[in-house]
C-alpha cells in the first residue's frame, strides 16, 4: 500500500502541442506552469491542445466567439478536428452556463451525434487545465493498465461476492451462464 501511495505522489509529466495560436493564453502558461514539456506548433488547427503520448486532442473554444461567428464556421472547425483526432473532447468555456450556453452545446451535440467527440463545459482556466491533465493521465498507457487491472479485479469480486451469483450456484445454473 505505501509503495502505491509513492507512485501517486510522483508528478506526472508528458509532452503536449499547443496550437500556436494558443501561446498567450492561460491554458498555456498554467500547463508549463505544471512542469509539462510544452510545444508550440502552426500545423495544428486553431485553439488545440493534444496530449502526445496518448493521442487525446483537446479543442478549446469560448462560447462568446461561438456567438459571434456563424455558425458554420466553427462547426466546421468542429467537424476538421475531429476528423483528424480519434479521441476529441471539445472544451466550452464560459463563466456561467445559461440558457443559451446549453443551446449551444445541445445543437453541438446534434450535429455531432454518432461521432466520438465528447463535449466538456468548463468555468475557467483551472478547470480546463485540470480537466485534460486527468485525462491525459488517465489514459496514459501505466495508468491505463492500472485501471484495467483494477476493473478487472473489481468485477471479479463483485462476482464472487454477488447474492445473484450464489443463488444461481446453488441451483446449478453457473453451467448455461458464464459472465465471463
Amino acid at each position: 500500500m505505501a509503495a502505491s501511495a509513492e507512485k501517486e505522489k510522483v508528478k506526472w509529466t508528458t509532452t503536449i502541442i499547443i496550437s500556436s495560436s494558443l501561446k498567450s493564453c492561460e491554458v498555456a502558461t498554467a500547463l508549463e506552469n505544471r512542469s509539462h514539456k510544452v510545444r508550440y506548433s502552426n500545423a495544428v488547427e486553431s485553439g488545440s491542445i493534444i496530449f502526445s503520448c496518448t493521442g487525446v486532442a483537446f479543442l478549446l473554444m469560448d462560447t462568446k466567439e461561438c456567438f459571434m461567428t456563424a455558425e458554420e464556421i466553427f462547426l466546421a472547425k468542429i467537424e476538421k478536428f475531429i476528423n483528424i483526432h480519434q479521441n476529441s473532447f471539445l472544451i466550452l468555456s464560459a463563466a456561467f452556463h445559461g440558457l443559451e450556453e446549453w443551446k449551444l452545446m445541445f445543437g453541438i451535440q446534434q450535429r455531432f451525434l454518432g461521432s466520438k467527440l465528447r463535449i466538456l463545459p468548463v468555468h475557467n482556466t483551472v478547470n480546463a487545465v485540470n480537466l485534460m491533465c486527468t485525462i491525459g493521465k488517465i489514459t496514459s498507457k501505466p495508468h491505463i493498465d492500472s485501471i484495467c487491472y483494477r476493473m478487472t479485479a473489481t468485477k471479479a469480486y463483485i462476482i464472487e461476492h454477488s447474492p445473484v451469483w450464489k443463488t444461481l450456484q446453488k441451483i446449478n445454473l453457473t453451467d448455461s451462464f458464464n459472465p465471463n
